[in-house]
């Protein structure tokens, strides 16, 4: 079991530990560059508004 400690106090942990999978998550710039570049394209101006005056975006 696993020892937590909040404030100075330990508590042991009530469950046991799973064996799931671990996922490995990737960065890929060139995908993430042209999803954002083809959100913006597409993207009309947006309008805003805060406190009753309008922004555009």
């Amino acid at each position: 079991m696993t020892t937590l400690t909040y404030r100075g106090k330990a508590y042991v942990q009530n469950k046991e530990v799973s064996n799931k999978k671990l996922v490995e998550l990737t960065y890929r710039r060139n995908v993430y560059k042209s999803r954002q570049n083809s959100a913006s394209s597409n993207d009309e101006k947006a309008e805003l508004n805060y406190r009753g005056i309008n922004y555009q975006k």
